[in-house]
Parts: structure tokens; sequence; C-alpha cells
């Protein structure tokens, strides 16, 4: 008999410490990493951990695109996305949609809704236990005293939000949609029947802008060819790419072989140049500063051209007919050159991307469309019709040698299509994750080495997300995962305590002291026996092909990214029941970002801290000191006004913290300053209009008597800190607009201090790439709806496109 819960994910800990138990016979369905902070140790318990869900992981972002793209290419594939893809041009007619349920922040307690339970044998989805061990309790935020003012401050559910964003309703309004996710037996080969395109957008040619490098301290007059490649470089002075060895050396390698070619094949004496550290690029850095700041201060009319230019672009090559559907392309654009940047260390970095040519370009389109014209002297270099693949177009790059694809949007049917099958798979692996669990406990003893390499390797992947990793050459990063883990990449302490340490994907470095299970330390000591050594690989009779092989004998195209798929949703689903019912907005949407970041620290998402992050929090505080100054001035308004208050409402007048004198003198010196430059702007504004308007201007009078307003407001400012009374109280305030005022002001302050809490939490966490490739979004779309939160304050216009499909799931819906 299989126990409950096995879909529930493993690999979760929240930095508490776990036994560890050589005997796998009862309770391993609980939740083991739940890692926070990236410190847990594995208990391994239960009839090999039968039930809970597991962090078996790969090295991919947990997309999988389909067939398509492996008959084009066996190799890497690297799709074309940039913020090419964000159209410029509006949809012709749109269809409205729904209204976002909000809660804007009030004193009405919200209605709990009582959440309905998905009915599957054994409440697989609930878990067992969880751990009261040492869990280190997340950062509260302080509760502002809001005043008990009986303003219409709540909001009943049925009724949508009072939007001043009205416009982009109708803005983000589109035509009527295909809901192709309602359309049944869809055909899983023939992607589809008829498709016309306007093809790619090529760079435009290089226009040589004639300043000089120097060598040696002299002007070298360069080729446009050689001129081409050394601005690329110049733009770049200064950066870490331009200061990196690396990236110099191969930039100088590529630029001087291609002056050796182009000099040559015009006949004509190379420049001397010989030595990268004798070359100055400061020139050509200087005028493209020039030229950026030539940018900015265009004119309005300069860059409305500009724009209407673009859209013209948008309109010819951002949209394909689909099956007679008009569907929005992604980029369209070929690559300029340039230099290669690459992630993390990679050793082509600062590699020549040389100029696509036509001639390289494959156009894949119906066989009864038009096919699109090649570039004047140019032709395609293949037309073909294959309707079971979905790119219009594909090309292959030189540094790296991969295929680069023209697909259409995220937000398109096709796409659409492949992200709800990838979440489906994820979905599915809860009938089978117990069983796969068991078999591969059973297996750690297993005769053939192979056999007990590849259980070990799954106990890995499964307890720890990592990703499954690939084999490397020589001229890529050496990044790993754990099929390609090395002899150095992991140490054995006595007698269960395993250290990790290597550079996963993009060059993030992984660290981790864990517990693990008896026979996993005993495999992993077997595996690392001599005459292993440095270099060698610890699963030297294991590959990520025969893994995923393995899994998909157990279920059709199973893989180890399918399982990160599963362990992230599932992950975050469960986190999400710590969401405050009765929260403001700003605290509901800190529950939903502290359940992504759980997500993006056990898919191991980080980032380094922001250089701007310090100046960002200051900002913040800054602003957060405002609005307390604001209420406090309200405070003493309101005491003037009505001094019995004082007594009867106390919690009205407790006195604001964080706000010292020096600071209050330096505030309001600052306010009265940015009301005087206010106050000019738009009387300069304002004559300006009357002067374009052949009008008679303003006088300077009129200036000086706004502006001595501001001081004395100033005076009274002054005046206030002697005697400690307020005398700028507004001729129509009331004690019911003040009380008002005070609440609104309470609630922002709240909000602010929730956002702080937020920011601060999340620095070192990348959030995004684990809710856009491993989240199921119709988790977040549920969440919206069961705790009234705006789906606008989750998901961004692009994601709302992208996953159109996930927003008509009800409030009960579970992953």
């Amino acid at each position: 008999m299989v126990d409950s819960e096995d879909d529930i994910p493993l690999g979760r800990r929240a930095q508490r410490k776990l036994q560890v138990s050589s005997d796998y016979d009862s309770d391993d369905d609980v939740p083991l990493q739940k890692r926070s902070q990236g410190e847990a140790a594995i208990k391994q318990e239960g009839r090999a951990s039968d039930n809970k869900g597991q962090n078996l992981a790969n090295g991919t972002n947990g997309v999988k695109r389909g067939t398509e793209e492996e008959q084009a290419t066996r190799k890497k594939i690297k799709t074309e996305d940039s913020s090419d893809d964000e159209p410029l041009v509006k949809r012709v007619s749109k269809a409205k949609s729904k209204p976002v349920k909000t809660e804007p922040g009030s004193n009405t307690p919200v209605r709990k809704r009582a959440a309905k339970v998905k009915q599957e044998s054994d409440d697989e989805d609930v878990p067992l236990a969880k751990k009261s061990a040492t869990k280190k309790s997340e950062p509260r935020v302080k509760k502002e005293s809001t005043p008990s003012t009986p303003t219409a401050r709540g909001r009943k559910k049925n009724e949508t939000t009072p939007s001043k964003d009205k416009g982009k309703v109708k803005e983000e309004e589109e035509e009527e949609v295909y809901k192709w996710w309602e359309a049944e037996n869809q055909d899983n080969t023939i992607k589809w029947t008829s498709l016309e395109h306007n093809g790619v957008l090529f760079p435009p040619d290089y226009v040589s802008h004639g300043v000089k490098m120097k060598y040696d301290g002299k002007p070298i007059e360069l080729l446009p060819e050689a001129e081409e490649v050394a601005s690329f470089f110049a733009t770049l002075l200064g950066s870490d790419h331009g200061n990196n060895p690396t990236f110099q050396k191969n930039f100088f390698n590529d630029w001087t072989e291609l002056m050796k070619k182009v000099y040559e094949e015009k006949k004509l004496p190379p420049p001397p140049i010989k030595e990268f550290a004798k070359c100055d690029f400061t020139p050509m850095f200087d005028h493209f500063q020039r030229e950026k700041e030539a940018k900015k201060a265009m004119t309005k009319e300069e860059k409305a051209e500009i724009k209407a230019q673009k859209l013209v672009i948008e309109e010819k090559y951002g949209y394909a007919i689909l099956d007679g559907r008009r569907e929005k392309v992604g980029n369209f654009r070929i690559e300029p050159p340039g230099l290669f940047r690459g992630r993390g260390e990679h050793p082509k970095t600062g590699c020549l991307k040389q100029r696509v040519q036509p001639e390289q370009v494959t156009i894949n389109i119906g066989k009864d469309a038009k096919i699109p014209e090649a570039p004047p002297g140019h032709q395609w270099g293949k037309i073909i019709h294959d309707n079971t693949v979905t790119w219009l177009a594909m090309w292959k790059e030189n540094v790296n040698d991969n295929i680069k694809y023209v697909f259409l949007a995220a937000g398109s049917s096709l796409k659409g299509q492949s992200d709800l099958k990838k979440f489906e798979k994820a979905r599915n692996l809860k009938k089978l994750v117990g069983k796969i669990r068991r078999d591969y406990m059973e297996e750690l003893k297993h005769k053939v080495m192979a056999t007990r390499q590849r259980a070990t390797a799954l106990y890995l992947i499964d307890r720890l997300a990592l990703r499954a990793g690939n084999e490397k050459g020589d001229d890529e990063a050496d990044t790993v995962g754990c099929c390609s883990l090395r002899y150095e990449h992991i140490e054995l302490v006595p007698p269960n305590t395993v250290v990790f340490d290597f550079l996963g994907k993009d060059s993030i470095r992984y660290y981790n002291e864990v517990n693990v299970d008896e026979q996993v330390f005993k495999n992993l000591k077997l595996f690392k026996k001599p005459p292993k050594g440095e270099g060698d690989d610890l699963f030297d009779r294991l590959t990520t092909q025969s893994l995923n092989k393995h899994l998909s004998s157990l279920m059709p195209s199973l893989t180890a990214k399918v399982f990160r798929t599963y362990n992230a949703s599932f992950t975050f689903q469960d986190e999400l029941k710590k969401t405050p019912v009765d929260g403001t907005i700003a605290e509901k949407l800190l529950a939903y970002n502290r359940a992504n970041r759980q997500v993006a620290v056990l898919c191991n998402h980080q980032r380094s801290v922001s250089k701007a992050h310090g100046a960002q929090m200051t900002r913040i505080q800054d602003k957060l000191r405002a609005l307390k100054y604001q209420r406090r001035r309200h405070k003493y308004q309101l005491a003037a006004m009505d001094p019995k208050l004082k007594k009867k409402r106390p919690e009205l007048f407790e006195p604001e913290s964080d706000l010292e004198e020096d600071w209050i003198e330096e505030y309001e010196k600052d306010m009265l300053e940015k009301e005087r430059e206010k106050i000019k702007a738009k009387f300069e504004k304002d004559n300006q209009a009357l002067k374009d308007n052949k009008e008679k201007p303003l006088p300077q009078s009129e200036l000086k008597e706004l502006l001595s307003k501001v001081d004395e407001k100033a005076k009274e400012l002054k005046q206030e800190k002697k005697t400690g009374e307020v005398y700028a109280i507004k001729k129509n305030a009331t004690v019911e607009r003040l009380e008002t005022a005070i609440s609104k002001l309470t609630e922002r302050i709240l909000t602010t201090k929730t956002m702080m809490v937020d920011k601060d939490e999340n620095k070192t966490t990348a959030l995004g790439t684990s809710k856009i490739n491993y989240i199921d979004p119709r988790i977040s779309a549920a969440w919206c709806k069961k705790y009234d939160v705006p789906l606008e304050k989750i998901f961004n216009k692009s994601l709302r496109e992208k996953f159109k499909w996930a927003m008509d799931v009800d409030e009960d819906w579970e992953f």
C-alpha cells in the first residue's frame, strides 16, 4: 500500500536541522528541504519516502520547447527574447478584460473563505508533519495603530476597484481572444496548417564615424570594417567586461585577425597594432558619450518621428498570420554584430559576433504563402514548409555554433500550448513520485555500479534540487550539475555530512553542507575511491542522457527538469498558505514574495546585491519619514482644532519614531526649496505656452507673489517651532477630514514598511526566473482571486499576455 502525500516536495527545508536515519521504512513523505538560508540536514524516513514530492532538478529553465527544435538541430538552442518583443502598436480591436478584485487596504476585515480541499486518495497534497524545530521566524512589519475613524475604507468583495487607470484597461483590450486551451483533441504533431509572415529584419549597415583611436599615443585611421569592431570595445570602456582580461584577449585576437584579412583583401598595409596594452579607445568612447547626450536632448518631435518609424517596422515584421489568426512575433530582429558577453566566466567572452547574412537564414513558412523578400542583392539560405515546428526563421551564430530561432511571441497560442503541457506534465508527476523514491532507495545498494550511481544521483537531485548537468567542452564555462560533478566538488565529513562546492548554471556558486543517508555517504565515498583524483568524474558511469532515459521509462517524456518544475510549483502553493487572510494588500504581497523566494532558494536562483540597493533603501526610508512627518502635522492640526481629543483618543497623538529635529529641519528646508522650483517651472511653462500662442506673458510680479507664499509658509514653520502651536491649517479642514487623512497616512506608512522588508529580503534572490519558468501561473491566478489581490500586482503586462491561458481558473484551483 502506498502512503499518502506522494506529491509533496521533499527537498524543502527552512533553516531546520533534521536528524539522519539509515532506516528508510517510515515517514519519509515529510518535506525534507525547506531552505531559506541554505543550512539543513536531510532526514531519511519512511519507506524510501513514499509520498513527498521530490527535488529532482535539471540545468535548464524548466521550459521544454518540444520536438520542433530537435528536428532543426541537436545542439544547444537559444531563443530570441529581448525588449524588442514589447509591442509598439496596439491591436486593432480589443475585448474588455475582466475587472480585477482588489482590497484597498483598510480596517474592514476581509471575509475568510473556506478553502476547498482537492479530493485525492489519502489526502496526498497535505503534509503529514510540519517540523516545529528551529525555524527562524520571518521579520514582521510593525503594525501602525490606525485610528478607528468612521471612514468608508472597506470595500465589498464583489465591488471592482475604482481605477485611476481606466485608460489602461482600454489599452489592454485586445482582439477577440482565441482560447486555444478550451479546444479539444489538439494534435501534438501538426502545429499549424497555414503560416504567413514577412521574414526577419536585419540590422542596418555600419556607417563610419571617422573618429580615430590611438596606438602608442599616435592616431590610427582604420577601415570601416576594423573601425566597427574597435567601436564595439570602445563603448565598453570602464565596464566589467571592458576590464576583463579574458574579454580583452579574445577581442584583440579576433580584431587583429579581421584586420589582417580585410587589409589583405584590399591589398593595403595593415595598421601597426601589435599589443592591446598600447591601444587607446578613449577618443571613440568620448564620441559615443556625446552621442548619448545628444540622444537624451532630442526634442519631443524628434522622438515621435523615431517612434513612428518603429511602428512601421513593427507593423510589417511584428505579426504573423497563423491559421488565419493574427499573432505577434517574438523577436523578429537578427542580432547585430558585436562582442560576445556570455554568462559567468565564459572562456569565449569578448569574441566577435559576426554580421549575419541572409544566406545563413532559413525561412519556415506555409506552402501557399508568399515568400518574404530577402534584402537587395541577397537570397535566403533555405526555404522550408515544416508545420511540425513552431519557429519562423533560424540561423547559426559563429561564436558557440548555436542555432538561433525566431518564434511567435510569449503570448501566442503555440507558446502557450507549450507552457500548458509543461505544467500539466509536472502535475501528472504526483502519481509517480512515491514509487520513484522507493525504487532509487532500494537501488542504493544495487550490485551493478552504474545502477547504484544513478540511484545516488537521483537521491541528490531529489533532496537538493540540483540540476542534472551536461557535459561541457573546453571552450565552454566550467559549470556543472549533479551528473557532471567531479572529485573535487564534494568533501566527505564523517559520519554522514557532504560539503558541496561548485559553479552551477551561469557560474553561480553552489555551496551547501548537508547530512545525507548513511548508504548515500558510503556510495559517495566509494565513488571517490583511488585511483580517482581531481578532475575525475564522480559519476563516471552516468550521464544526463542515461538518467533521463531511465526516467522516461517510468513516465513518457519525464526528465529531471520536470521534477524541478513540479517541486517549484508545489512548494510555492504550499508556502502561499501563510498568506494573512485579513492582511492589507502589501502584507499579502509580502507573503507572496516570500513564497516565491522559497522557490528561488530551492532552485539556487541567486544574484549579487545591486550596487544601488543601499541608495534605494535610503530613499524608501526617507519616504517613510516624510509620511510620518505629514501624519505628525495632521495630528498637531487636529489637536489645535479640538484639544479635547488628546484625552478622548490618546492613540491619535502617540509620538512619531525616527523624526529627529535635525532631520525635520533639513526636510522642511528641502520641501520649501522644491516648492519654489515647482512654482518657477510652472510659471516658465505657462509663459512659454502664452508666447507660442502670441499672447502677453505673465508679469514677474505674479511669480514674486507666488514665491512670497512659500516664504510665508517658511516663517510659519519657524514660528511653530518656537511656540509649539500650529498656524498653517487649511480653511476647509475639519476634524473628520483630518482623521481620514491620518488614517490614510497610517496605511501608507504600513505599506512602505512592508515594501522595505520585502526589498531587503529579496536583495540576493532572483524571483523572476522561478515565477516565469518554474511556477505554474494558475497558482498565482487562483491566489489573487482567493485573497482579492489585483493580478497587476504580481504579473506585469507581458506576463499577463504570456499566461492568459491560466487566468480563467477559480480561486479553489490547486496544482
